[in-house]
């Protein structure tokens, strides 16, 4: 495979000056150079917002954005965009820019819970526009997203150590014992498991919990420092039970060696032992694994350790995204991924 020019258009957070929490776009893009391949970044929000008249007219922002990134196409001819969320891009600026560059492929990333409907409508508006489609969800679902002319897979959330800086496995100081934080949202299972667990912890248990109506929710800065300053933490979903499916907080905990507690009915134990994270069924279980950990140090540091490892050998950005470049262009796969059973034709 030549390497090739990739054009990222996503959520690079610029108008948050700094306050704003790295995602999975800055990671691939961040992949990109690390393969050595040439990358653009192209924030769809930001410019979108920036040429808003007023700052507020998001309307016409949205039409003069559509225009630039098809300009952006035609200036720098990409092999490849990726798009991910990118609600205000158009299919019919997908589609000049088609135009403007024929031989380009066009890939959607998407990284939201599959059963909301907002999650399905993105998805769904990308199946014609789109030569790929990656969600960070696996199985059946991923079918209906099919076309005949696309391709549909799962790709897991990436890390790069450039985002993952910490490995809290080899601290034994920490200002949390257990650290979540979050945004509440409707139908949030996370809300009613936070009520039963807290109870439940012995007072010995330090809990940083941030967000869901109880606390002050931390970003930017603050949030990567009480990452820093904590032992364990949860990653949580709003909706559990789907194949692989995880938010990015499980790469802020794993990748930064930070023991990650997780419900054991989304399948990963197909990617980690355990020994590198743990699994819990019931808030009670929950409990009382925070609690041993918390009172056993060695082993919550061998397991954070041998976690974070796997995590960041399996799940590194420029292997995710080498998996989905040669997946789209429909190249045979360089070496074994461990999830690349989940793709549809």
């Amino acid at each position: 495979m030549k390497k090739p020019r990739i054009l990222f258009t996503g959520n690079f957070l610029e108008r948050h000056w700094g306050n704003g929490r790295t995602g999975i776009d800055m990671r691939l893009a961040a992949g990109a150079i690390r393969n050595e391949w040439e990358m653009l970044a192209f924030s769809e929000r930001d410019v979108a917002r920036f040429l808003a008249p007023l700052g507020f007219m998001r309307n016409i922002g949205a039409r003069m954005m559509n225009a630039r990134l098809v300009k952006t196409v035609r200036n720098w001819k990409p092999d490849i965009m990726f798009i991910s969320h990118c609600d205000y891009v158009t299919n019919e600026a997908l589609a000049d820019a088609r135009s403007a560059c024929p031989g380009m492929c066009i890939v959607h990333i998407n990284c939201d819970p599959v059963e909301t409907a907002h999650c399905r409508a993105q998805i769904a508006r990308r199946t014609e526009s789109c030569d790929a489609i990656f969600v960070t969800t696996a199985g059946e679902v991923l079918k209906q997203w099919t076309t005949g002319r696309n391709v549909v897979g799962f790709f897991p959330n990436p890390s790069d150590p450039s985002y993952e800086v910490e490995d809290n496995s080899a601290k034994t100081d920490f200002k949390w014992d257990l650290f979540f934080a979050g945004r509440p949202a409707l139908a949030d299972a996370r809300r009613a498991l936070l009520d039963s667990l807290q109870p439940r912890l012995p007072s010995s248990v330090r809990f940083g919990l941030f967000g869901m109506d109880v606390a002050p929710l931390v970003t930017g800065r603050a949030y990567e420092e009480a990452v820093a300053a904590s032992k364990m933490g949860l990653s949580i979903n709003r909706f559990e039970g789907w194949k692989w499916y995880a938010s990015d907080r499980i790469t802020h905990l794993m990748a930064n060696g930070v023991l990650t507690f997780q419900y054991d009915g989304n399948d990963m134990q197909h990617f980690f032992g355990d020994g590198e994270t743990v699994y819990f069924h019931t808030p009670e279980e929950l409990a009382e694994r925070v609690d041993w950990f918390n009172r056993h140090d060695d082993a919550r540091r061998r397991m954070a350790s041998a976690g974070r490892a796997a995590y960041r050998r399996m799940f590194d950005a420029r292997r995710v995204l080498k998996y989905m470049v040669e997946t789209v262009l429909g190249e045979p796969c360089s070496e074994q991924y461990e999830w690349a059973e989940e793709v549809y034709r």
